[in-house]
């Protein structure tokens, strides 16, 4: 699992929590008892659903001893986990099983989401959000680079590292499970600075595991100037000289036995 950087993540939290609200805003469970956040991060989505459901027991939950240290400075008075949600199992069950772009990082999505469904209360929702954005110019161009004789040995892994299925994919999953399911795509359109703005977005989310892999801050600069070159074409300036970062998102909401 790379390390995560929680001042790079939110470098740009408005665009980033933006989902996880769109997401929360459709889960349908009124009143909770008990929610928990996996892939918390530095809690800014923990928050969201402390918003949402002040009377009920939340808890955030991240692999990253850097996330969870910035999310207990920020809120020290809430309940924090360390662990893994690829294996992690609830001591009973929860009323909201939330996640807003972790599980992308998570393998084997036909192991984890019956899994965690199970752990999901009755009249209670598991909603997750993923970034569903392979066929965007940056993922491409990750990929590309990665594969130039340079990098190949050590960055295959790397570009290997997100996992997201198809829509169907999770419709033909959790549709014999669910009660209920929505699923949806949205597109996003981040207004950036320019094409080394999308660079600086990426070193939050997908850009770590290669750079990571990578041994000296030289080689790490040279990846990110050749990436830099790679995709400046596929973003252009407008009108105003900024560039727009189209960024594609799955949600996948699937309730135990709520009745439509």
């Amino acid at each position: 699992m790379p390390r995560w950087d929680a001042h790079q993540y939110l470098r740009f939290a408005g665009e980033r929590t933006q989902p996880a609200i769109d997401l929360l805003g459709r889960v349908a469970v009124e009143a909770p008892r008990r929610a928990i956040d996996l892939g918390c991060g530095p809690g800014n989505s923990t928050a969201l659903l402390h918003e949402r459901w002040p009377a009920a027991e939340v808890v955030g939950l991240d692999s990253s001893a850097e996330m969870i240290a910035a999310a207990s400075k920020t809120y020290p008075d809430w309940k924090w986990v360390q662990a893994d949600a690829a294996d992690w199992t609830a001591a009973e069950p929860y009323d909201v099983i939330f996640s807003n772009a972790a599980f992308q990082w998570v393998p084997d999505h036909a192991r984890l989401f019956p899994r965690l469904l199970a752990q999901v209360a009755t009249g209670g929702a598991l909603a997750v959000q993923m970034p569903a954005h392979l066929t965007s110019p940056i993922h491409h161009a990750m990929v590309k680079v990665a594969q130039e004789p340079a990098w190949r040995d050590r960055l295959h892994a790397a570009a290997k590292a997100i996992d997201v299925g198809t829509p169907s994919f999770y419709y033909d999953l959790l549709q014999p499970l669910a009660g209920r399911l929505d699923l949806w795509v949205t597109e996003y359109f981040h207004v950036l600075a320019g094409p080394a703005a999308v660079i600086d977005w990426m070193r939050g989310t997908g850009l770590p595991p290669f750079l990571q892999a990578l041994a000296a801050d030289a080689e790490r600069a040279a990846f990110e100037a050749r990436l830099l070159a790679e995709i400046t074409p596929a973003y252009p300036p407008r009108c105003d000289g900024r560039v727009l970062f189209l960024f594609r998102r799955l949600f996948v909401i699937a309730y135990r036995n709520l009745s439509e």
